[in-house]
C-alpha cells in the first residue's frame, strides 16, 4: 500500500509572505501618496502658505522712526496686534452687529427654503425639476452681479420700485435703521434660497415612502405628515445648512460693500468684520493688523461653527 506524500505547506506567516505583503504595502501607499500629491500641492499652496504668512505679518508692525516723520520700517513686535484686537472696540461691535443680524436672516432664510422642499415634495417630477432650476438660478448669479441688480433696485435715483411710490404719494427708502437691515437680509435670502432648498429636498427625496403611506392610513394630513415626519428626519440637513450660513455670513462683505454705494450714511466701513479687514488693509495700509484680524475672525468662526454644530447636534438626538 503506496502512501501518498503531500507537499511540504508554507507557512503563511514565513519571512518570504511577510516581505511581499511588505513590499506590496509600500508600492500600494506611494501609489495613494502620488495619487494625492496634486491635492497636497493646492491645499499647501493655496491653504497653509497663506496662513502662516499672515501669521507672520500679524507678528510685526510699521513703526516710523525719530518722532514720527522718519521712514517707516516693519518691525517684529510679537502679539502686539492681537493684543489691540482684543481691546478694538469697532471690530467687536462688527462682529456682534453680523451676529445678530446673520441669527434671524438664517432663520428666515432657511424656514423659506423648507416650506418651498416641502411643497416640492408632493409636486409631480417634471414640475418639481422645473421649479428647483428656476429657485437656483439666483445662487449661480455671482453674488456681485446679483447685488448690483438690487442695488439698482434700490438706488433713491434710479429705482423703479421708489419711482412707482413716489408717483401714489408714498415716500419711503430702503436703507436707514431697520430698513438696512432688511434690504441686506432680503439679497441674501433671495442669494441663499434656491441653494438650500435644493439640500433639504434632496434629503426629503432620501425618506422611505413607506412612513408616508402609514400616516396616510392612520389618518393624518399632509401638514401632519410634513411636520411629525418629514422635518424631524431631516434635522441633519437643516444643522448642515444653518452651519454653512453663519460661517457665511461672518464672513459677509460683497453685499454690503456694493450696498454702502448708495447708503454710505447707513452701511459705514466697518459694517462687518470682513470689511473693517478689507478698509485696514487696502485703505490705510496697515497690513499686519489687517492679517491679525483675519486671524482672529477665522478662530471665532471655527469655534462658533463648532459650538454650533454640537450644541444643535446635542439637542437633535
Amino acid at each position: 500500500m503506496s502512501t501518498l506524500t503531500r507537499p511540504p505547506r508554507v507557512a503563511t506567516d514565513s519571512p518570504v509572505r511577510r516581505t511581499s505583503a511588505r513590499r506590496t504595502g509600500k508600492r500600494g501607499a506611494y501609489k495613494g501618496v502620488l495619487f494625492t500629491l496634486p491635492f497636497l500641492i493646492g491645499f499647501l499652496a493655496t491653504y497653509v502658505a497663506p496662513i502662516a504668512y499672515a501669521f507672520s505679518e500679524s507678528l510685526h508692525e510699521k513703526k516710523s522712526s525719530g518722532i514720527g516723520f522718519g521712514p517707516t520700517k516693519v518691525v517684529y513686535t510679537g502679539f502686539s496686534n492681537f493684543a489691540a484686537i482684543f481691546a478694538d472696540g469697532t471690530f467687536w461691535t462688527g462682529m456682534l452687529r453680523t451676529l445678530f443680524f446673520g441669527a434671524a436672516q438664517i432663520v428666515v432664510m432657511l424656514g423659506v427654503s423648507l416650506l418651498l422642499a416641502l411643497l416640492l415634495d408632493g409636486v409631480a417630477a417634471r414640475a418639481v425639476r422645473f421649479f428647483r432650476a428656476a429657485l437656483l438660478v439666483p445662487y449661480v448669479i455671482p453674488a456681485v452681479v446679483s447685488t448690483l441688480m438690487w442695488l439698482f433696485l434700490y438706488s433713491p435715483t434710479a429705482s423703479p420700485i421708489l419711482d412707482v411710490a413716489d408717483r401714489a404719494g408714498t415716500h419711503f427708502s430702503f436703507f436707514g435703521g431697520l430698513n438696512t437691515y432688511l434690504s441686506l437680509g432680503n439679497v441674501l435670502t433671495w442669494q441663499g434660497i434656491g441653494f438650500n432648498m435644493i439640500l433639504i429636498s434632496a434629503s426629503l427625496q432620501a425618506l422611505p415612502r413607506e412612513l408616508y403611506e402609514a400616516a396616510r392610513i392612520d389618518g393624518a394630513r399632509e401638514w401632519r405628515i410634513a411636520w411629525s415626519i418629514k422635518v424631524p428626519n431631516i434635522t441633519g440637513i437643516l444643522v448642515l445648512t444653518g452651519m454653512f450660513s453663519l460661517i457665511g455670513r461672518l464672513q459677509l462683505f460683497a453685499e454690503p460693500l456694493f450696498l454702502r454705494y448708495v447708503a454710505p450714511e447707513s452701511i459705514n466701513t466697518d459694517f462687518t468684520p470682513m470689511m473693517e479687514i478689507f478698509d485696514r488693509a487696502f485703505k490705510a495700509g496697515d497690513y499686519q493688523y489687517a492679517a491679525a484680524e483675519s486671524l482672529v475672525l477665522a478662530v471665532v468662526t471655527g469655534l462658533l461653527a463648532f459650538v454650533f454644530y454640537r450644541v444643535t447636534n446635542r439637542k437633535m438626538s
